[in-house]
C-alpha cells in the first residue's frame, strides 16, 4: 500500500533538492572566482578559515535549533569536496 502522505512529502523534498542544486551552482561560481585569485596550490587549504566556518555553522545551527551534527557533517563534506574541486581545477590553469 502506498502512503500518499509520504509521496507528498517526497515531492517537496525533490523540489527542495532542486533548489539546493541551484545554490550549489552559485557556490561553484564563487569558488571559481576565489580560485582565480590563488597563485599557489598551497593557498587552496586555509585551515584557520575552515575552523571559523565550522564554528559559525555550529553557532547558527544551535540558534536555529538544527541538529549540529548534521550541519557540521554536511559542511565538512562540502568543504572537503570543494577543496578537491579546487585542486582539480588548479592543475588545469
Amino acid at each position: 500500500m502506498i502512503n500518499k502522505n509520504i509521496i507528498k512529502i517526497r515531492k517537496k523534498l525533490d523540489k527542495l533538492d532542486n533548489s539546493l542544486l541551484n545554490i550549489i551552482k552559485k557556490r561553484i561560481i564563487l569558488v571559481d572566482q576565489v580560485l582565480k585569485n590563488k597563485k599557489y596550490k598551497k593557498d587552496i587549504v586555509d585551515r584557520q578559515r575552515i575552523k571559523i566556518i565550522l564554528r559559525n555553522i555550529s553557532k547558527k545551527s544551535k540558534k536555529k535549533k538544527i541538529d549540529v551534527t548534521i550541519t557540521k557533517r554536511i559542511w565538512k563534506s562540502m568543504i572537503s569536496t570543494f577543496i578537491d574541486y579546487e585542486f582539480r581545477k588548479f592543475k588545469k590553469k
